[in-house]
């Protein structure tokens, strides 16, 4: 697997892992088809044109979530798939219609278009939201724990109804694949953090940076948080492709840090954020949760990146893009 010149194809390629898992592909000389859902809007896909060898090997195609036979066209002819695609809208007026039904619908239909397409392998980006939401966590997780879906509907939290639709999308494609003999790999990652080439403030990082822009709401996702950069993240997805071997779910996760431990950090190294050190309704006591990343690690993949590297890149590049402040004491700086 992953020979040079081979068709590929990534969905929701303009985002935070999408993209930055096109330019990874691309600079293994892979040849990819970029599923976005307006490829005439510059603004949201001007980074992917830029990307070195794009000219040559990068091709844009118009797909959306909850459009049947969207994907097919694109899908055809490829031997890879990279599903990333899905609605992260944490503020939706209509959850149900907007997040969850476009998530299920979506992934089978790729699907789908893969089974059409006689697809070697599909590699789809889950979540840990279909992992570990539950109402009493354990203090491991592995590759075979689901979330809780009669807990996320009766509590309902920041960000349920993206919880409900990976657990459920992640569920219904197992079953897909199953029935239609696909050779189907699905990737669990934890809180994705680090650099990125898209202009917007990608969805993970509103929550891993909540503690420098005081978004209390997202407190709770950080309190017994695990983490993983975007590079080990992207990385993790081409070599489980190109590994003949892989089979299954594959918890992708690096450090397991609570929200004390975190804001110890990041008031050592960014002072100038005042980070809380105290946190309401969250004792400091805290008990240790593990995010067993065992089974990747078993297949030889190596993790090259720190915690540190993590939030340095993050920060640094919102900095950039005027995406945070520089600093909370001064309230105009941009």
């Amino acid at each position: 697997m992953g020979s040079q010149n081979e068709i590929v194809c990534v969905t929701g390629a303009s985002g935070f892992i999408g993209s930055w898992l096109v330019m990874r592909l691309l600079e293994r000389g892979y040849t990819v088809r970029a599923t976005v859902r307006d490829p005439d809007n510059a603004k949201k896909v001007q980074h992917l044109l830029e990307l070195p060898k794009a000219k040559t090997h990068l091709t844009l195609w118009k797909a959306e979530l909850g459009i049947e036979g969207s994907f097919d066209e694109a899908i055809q002819g490829c031997s890879g798939v990279f599903h990333v695609a899905t609605p992260m809208d944490f503020e939706s007026k209509d959850p149900e219609n907007e997040v969850i039904k476009p998530t299920i619908d979506g992934m089978i239909d790729i699907l789908k278009s893969c089974a059409k397409a006689k697809v070697r392998r599909i590699v789809f980006t889950a979540s840990a939201g279909a992992l570990d939401v539950e109402e009493h966590r354990r203090p491991v997780y592995d590759e075979n724990c689901w979330s809780d879906l009669e807990f996320i509907n009766s509590v309902k939290m920041t960000g349920w109804m993206y919880f409900v639709s990976k657990t459920k999308a992640e569920r219904a494609a197992w079953k897909f694949a199953k029935e239609n003999n696909l050779d189907f790999i699905s990737i669990i990652p934890s809180l994705v953090v680090g650099p990125f080439i898209m202009q917007s403030m990608p969805p993970s990082l509103i929550s891993a940076l909540a503690l420098i822009t005081g978004n209390e709401g997202h407190y709770t996702i950080l309190k017994q948080g695990h983490y993983v950069h975007l590079d080990d993240l992207v990385e993790s997805h081409i070599y489980l492709y190109e590994n003949p071997k892989a089979e299954g779910r594959y918890i992708c996760s690096n450090y397991d840090v609570n929200i004390f431990e975190l804001a110890n950090m990041l008031n050592k190294k960014y002072p100038e954020y005042n980070i809380p050190t105290t946190f309401k309704g969250i004792e400091e006591n805290l008990p240790s949760v593990i995010f067993s990343s065992k089974k990747l690690l078993d297949h030889g993949f190596e993790f090259k990146y720190t915690l540190d590297d993590m939030f340095q890149g993050a920060v640094e590049t919102c900095r950039k893009k005027g995406l945070i402040p520089l600093s909370h004491f001064n309230n105009d700086a941009k």
